[in-house]
């Protein structure tokens, strides 16, 4: 059997093009097609020619330099290679149409190889032919049992073509729905999923606003998708798209993608509402660093600080991404149930932790372990030193809970978390409490965290309250052996007064 693995170019065949009643051509656009292997015949590996048919004239028929091959490959033995007559008797009773496909090819089947019926297919695969042909061929080969891989493969390769052309010549998005619905019928059922494959010939051709309506036709139409699933439930042309988008980075497009097809009445996949949940976590992840990265700069004066009218549209627009964000996770559960209830909570809950929103984090990670989510040691803590920044005591409270249970590892897991938000929110009093709370229990904080408490807490050291809590701190550091003697003293400009003393 021939193995079809270059498409065969047919530029010119002298047949009369009568039209049936019966049949119409399929008005769609078509490119030439073009796979990368060779033919190979009947097992042999063959060289590269570009023949015509020999025997220009069979059977009364004549054919003008017959059927022309760009890039056919032929084995050694010429014989081997030329069309039966059989084949030029079906090409050209196909092309009078005055009888069905599937009649004509069934009086001929025992007589015509598959690597003829192969040839049939490319031949009204090529624009200027009836493509609608095309299919009929392919569907009667299905039907015989005569579709192999190869052939399969060929179609593919050909619909492909049918669609690029018809996304190059900004054909409406429609008409590429219906030549896949044309490809259903007639059986094509490739490996991969046609619809995933079209986003992203659109995607490639750069035709984005092509590829937005062309999902929602496909929504709008209902067409069956493949069967992959994501966390137990299918996905979807929706969530392919907005997952393309933020391959490209545009999480903010990704988002606005699907709610924009949930409020226009069409009921994208669940699947989609994770990706865009997704999506807004990533998004507010980047804001995130581009805003630290910014306030840094501030610092270093190479910009200037952000006024209130700055750090206003900053909150808005954090704050429409977490309303977003909700409003993705209230569809999803409306419309998968509680088995979602864990998957939503955990994407609530890293949104809230990028967004720096400790009790709604909190709120969301007892969510989870409800569900049956399992929560990691270490995002709980990541959780606690969100809700420590801004000194929230009751769910630190409750995120401690359990803690004196554990091992003394992760006892100073947990602590150093704690105490390093305290010291991001400037909570310095609570910082030095959790430092000697550590000594007490016979865990030594890093370098770093102690320092970085006694450094804030020298620079407020005449505030009220500050120098008891600095030498406080100091003495347990001091009988811990982890600073050496030092000389505390306070100078009072007023009177005048040097206070000195010795640890």
């Amino acid at each position: 059997m021939a193995t079809v693995n270059e498409i065969v170019s047919f530029t010119y065949l002298g047949l009369s093009k009568a039209v049936s009643p019966k049949r119409c051509r399929l008005g769609i656009p078509q490119t030439w097609l073009k796979w990368r292997s060779s033919w190979v015949l009947g097992g042999v590996g063959c060289s590269s020619r570009n023949p015509s048919f020999v025997n220009p004239k069979r059977n009364g028929f004549k054919l003008f330099n017959s059927v022309e091959l760009g890039n056919f490959v032929t084995s050694d033995d010429e014989e081997k290679n030329e069309m039966s007559d059989c084949f030029f008797e079906a090409i050209e009773e196909l092309e009078r149409m005055t009888r069905e496909p599937s009649d004509v090819l069934e009086e001929m089947n025992e007589r015509l190889s598959d690597r003829e019926l192969q040839l049939v297919l490319v031949y009204f695969a090529q624009e200027g032919r009836d493509s609608w042909c095309a299919l009929e061929v392919f569907e009667w080969l299905r039907k015989e049992n005569r579709v192999d891989k190869e052939t399969m493969e060929l179609m593919v390769s050909i619909m492909c073509g049918w669609v690029q052309k018809l996304i190059g010549s900004k054909s409406e998005a429609g008409d590429v729905v219906d030549l896949l619905v044309d490809m259903d019928c007639v059986g094509l059922n490739p490996s991969f999923s046609m619809v995933e494959k079209v986003i992203s010939l659109y995607w490639d051709a750069g035709e984005r606003e092509g590829a937005v309506l062309f999902v929602k036709e496909v929504l709008r139409r209902q067409i069956a998708y493949s069967d992959g699933n994501v966390d137990g439930h299918k996905a979807g042309p929706a969530g392919y798209l907005a997952w393309k988008m933020m391959e490209e980075g545009n999480y903010k497009d990704a988002v606005k993608l699907v709610i924009d097809i949930r409020d226009s009445g069409l009921k994208p996949e669940l699947y989609s509402y994770l990706i865009a949940m997704t999506a807004v976590v990533k998004e507010l992840n980047e804001f995130g660093k581009a805003l630290r990265k910014l306030k840094g700069f501030a610092r270093t004066g190479l910009v200037a600080e952000l006024d209130l009218e700055n750090l206003r549209l900053i909150e808005e627009y954090q704050a429409d991404l977490l309303a977003e964000g909700v409003q993705l996770s209230d569809w999803l559960i409306q419309e998968g149930g509680p088995s979602l209830f864990g998957v939503v909570h955990e994407r609530l809950l890293a949104m809230y932790v990028c967004a720096g929103r400790g009790i709604e984090a909190e709120r969301h990670l007892w969510q989870m372990k409800l569900s049956g989510k399992e929560v990691t040691g270490d995002l709980q803590d990541i959780v606690l030193a969100i809700c420590a920044s801004q000194k929230e005591l009751g769910p630190i409270s409750r995120l401690l809970t359990g803690m004196e249970a554990s091992s003394s590892l992760q006892k100073k897991k947990t602590l150093s978390w704690l105490l390093r938000g305290y010291i991001k929110g400037g909570h310095l009093e609570n910082a030095a409490e959790t430092v000697i709370k550590m000594l007490d229990l016979g865990l030594y904080p890093d370098f770093l965290d102690r320092a970085a408490v006694l450094q804030r807490l020298r620079r407020r050291i005449q505030q009220s309250g500050s120098l008891e809590t600095y030498l406080n701190l100091c003495k347990h550091l001091s009988e811990a052996s982890l600073i050496g003697p030092c000389l505390v003293y306070l100078y009072i400009k007023k009177y005048r007064l040097w206070i000195i003393r010795t640890l």
